[in-house]
């Protein structure tokens, strides 16, 4: 294979540029081809992974899968939270009602092969680099994506709802759809010298 040649201003443009966008900003009603959501997950599909490995694993809901899995975390958050007496009805409704305004949420899971004697941390990061994959072509796409840690996420009932292994993890849920603006959200970093120690000798 030739050694490819990639465009430098591109890469640094995508990656620089690239921005989460919530459910308040999504356009709902006007869903994301699913073309563009598969280009996403081949992308993430070539993310480095140790032993190759290939930890990641992803379910996707839309269209009518959306509401399945809103009912899914509303009702186990109530049913969670009615126990011990922390229900709190917006939280609920919020459960209910924000998936439906996605284009597809993307359930992240890690797979893990034990047989591989991997630290979970390699795992972990395997996957989060291939959500950062989704995003950089959510991104170039011009499509509002977020990646979040709520609802489901930490749950043990969640498991196996989700056809997960003791082993495996829930990483979270990518949230995509159209912006409902054409304006784009302003970066903002601290000077990476501030984080970076050169060692010269």
């Amino acid at each position: 294979m030739e050694k490819p040649d990639f465009n430098i201003e591109e890469v640094n443009k995508i990656i620089r540029g690239r921005r989460s966008m919530f459910v308040a900003q999504f356009k709902e009603n006007d869903p994301v081809e699913d073309v563009i959501i598969q280009e996403m997950l081949e992308n993430a599909n070539w993310a480095p992974t140790h032993k190759l490995t290939e930890p990641w694993n992803f379910k996707v809901f839309t269209g009518e899968g959306l509401k399945k899995f809103a009912d899914f975390q509303a009702e186990t958050y109530k049913e969670r939270s009615t126990k011990t007496g922390n229900f709190i009805e917006p939280t609920y409704q919020k459960l209910k009602e924000n998936p439906l305004k996605a284009s597809h949420v993307i359930a992240i899971i890690m797979k893990r092969d034990l047989k591989a004697n991997l630290p979970v941390m390699e795992e972990i990061a395997a996957v989060a680099m291939a959500v950062q994959n989704m995003y950089l072509t959510a991104s170039a796409h011009g499509l509002a994506a977020y990646w979040g840690t709520g609802g489901p996420t930490f749950w043990p009932e969640a498991k196996p709802w989700f056809g997960l292994e003791e082993e495996d993890m829930l990483m979270g849920f990518f949230y995509v759809a159209k912006p409902a603006t054409d304006r784009w959200p302003m970066g903002k970093r601290r000077p990476v010298g501030e984080k970076v120690e050169w060692v010269r000798g």
